[in-house]
C-alpha cells in the first residue's frame, strides 16, 4: 500500500504529506535528519489497523515549503504547522506521533493547541519541559570543554557546507553514528570544540542492516533538493523558543500519551546523571506506555519497524 501525496497550506507555508487509509487521523512528524519516509514502515501498518495516517514533510524539508529565516522554525510556527495541518486535512483533531525533533514538536502542540490533539507519542525524544534555560544555553555548560554538535551548528552556514558538499557521505555517517550499529561499534569519538560534525565518523561498509541502498538514495536526493539550512534553523531559535514557551511553562500534557525509545539512543544520555524519563514522568499527566526497546539506536521506528508498531498499535487500541 503506496501512499497518496497531497499539498496542505497551513500557517503560511504548503507542506507535502503521505497519505494513507481511512479513519480517526494519525499525524506522523519526522525528525533530523529524515522526512515523511522514516515513517514508511508505519504508514502501511497504522492505515492497515483503521486509521487515516498523514505523514508530513516538515517545513525545510523534501517537498515542503523551506522558509529562509531562523526565526521560522520556533517551535510554537512549528506546532501551528500541525495544528493547521489537522485542520487543513478536514479534522478537527488528530493523534500526533513524533520522532527526534518531530517528538518535541507533537509534545508542545499538545500543550499549546490541546484541542486539536487527542493524544501524543514521542519516540527518542521525552518531554521534560521547559527548564530553567534555553537548551543551548544549558549544553554550553554542558559541553563547553568539548565537541557537541548542536553548539557547532549555530552559526548559520558552516554546517550547511559541511553536509552539502557530500550529501550521501554525509548521511551515511549520521545515520551509522546513532544506529544501534554505531553505538554498539563503541563510543562517539572525543573532539575538541573546534572540531567538525563528520570528523572522526565511521563510514559503514556496509550500510546497517536497516538502511538498505534504495533508502538512502531517496533520503540523499531529498536533501540535494531541499539542503540542510532549514533543517538546521530548527537548532538555532533555542532563545525564541524558551520565550514562546512561557505561556505553557506550567503546563502539564494531559492527552493519553506514549513514549518509545532505544535503549542506546543517545539523547537519553545528554545531560549526565539525569534520567530523562523519570523526568518526564512528573510532566505527562496520563503516560500509559514507555518502551525501551533494548540494543536499539536513535532511528528507532526504522531500526525496529514491528516492535514500534505493534507499541504503537498497543497504545492505540487503548485510547478509545
Amino acid at each position: 500500500m503506496k501512499p497518496d501525496f497531497a499539498f496542505v497550506n497551513t500557517n503560511g507555508v504548503r507542506l507535502r504529506v503521505a497519505e494513507s487509509g481511512t479513519g480517526p487521523l494519525i499525524v506522523l512528524v519526522h525528525g533530523w535528519p529524515e522526512s515523511w519516509y522514516s515513517w514508511r514502515h508505519q504508514i502501511p501498518a497504522l492505515a492497515a489497523a483503521g486509521y487515516r495516517v498523514a505523514a508530513v514533510d516538515v517545513r525545510g524539508y523534501g517537498g515542503s515549503d523551506k522558509p529562509e529565516p531562523i526565526e521560522a522554525y520556533s517551535i510554537k510556527q512549528m506546532c501551528a504547522d500541525i495544528a493547521g495541518l489537522i485542520e487543513g486535512l478536514g479534522e478537527k483533531e488528530a493523534i500526533l506521533i513524533g520522532h527526534d525533533w518531530g517528538a518535541p514538536i507533537v509534545w508542545n502542540t499538545a500543550l499549546f493547541f490541546p484541542d486539536k490533539v487527542r493524544a501524543v507519542a514521542g519516540l527518542s525524544v521525552p518531554y521534560t519541559g521547559r527548564g530553567p534555560m534555553p537548551r543551548i544555553q544549558l549544553f554550553k555548560n554542558l559541553y563547553k570543554d568539548r565537541f557537541f554538535y548542536q553548539l557547532y551548528f549555530q552559526e548559520p552556514g558552516v554546517a550547511e557546507a559541511e553536509f552539502e558538499a557530500d550529501v550521501r557521505t554525509s548521511l551515511r555517517k549520521i545515520y551509522y553514528l546513532a544506529s544501534g550499529e554505531g553505538r554498539k561499534a563503541g563510543p562517539s569519538p572525543k573532539k575538541p570544540p573546534d572540531a567538525k560534525y563528520l570528523d572522526g565518523l565511521v563510514d559503514p561498509d556496509p550500510l546497517p542492516h536497516w538502511l538498505t541502498s534504495a533508502d538512502l538514495d531517496y533520503y540523499v536526493g531529498q536533501f540535494e533538493q531541499s539542503g540542510f539550512r532549514g533543517p538546521l534553523n530548527r537548532y538555532r531559535t533555542s532563545e525564541l523558543d524558551f520565550g514562546q514557551q512561557e505561556e505553557i511553562a506550567d503546563r502539564r500534557i494531559e492527552q493519553p500519551a506514549a513514549f518509545i525509545a532505544g535503549q542506546l539512543d543517545p539523547v537519553l544520555t545528554f545531560i549526565p546523571g539525569i534520567d530523562l524519563v523519570e523526568v518526564m514522568r512528573k510532566q505527562v499527566a496520563d503516560l500509559r506506555l514507555v518502551r525501551i526497546i533494548d540494543g536499539a539506536g536513535h532511528w528507532i521506528q526504522q531500526e525496529r519497524p514491528n516492535e514500534v508498531n505493534a507499541a504503537l498499535l498497543e497504545w492505540l487500541g487503548g485510547i478509545g
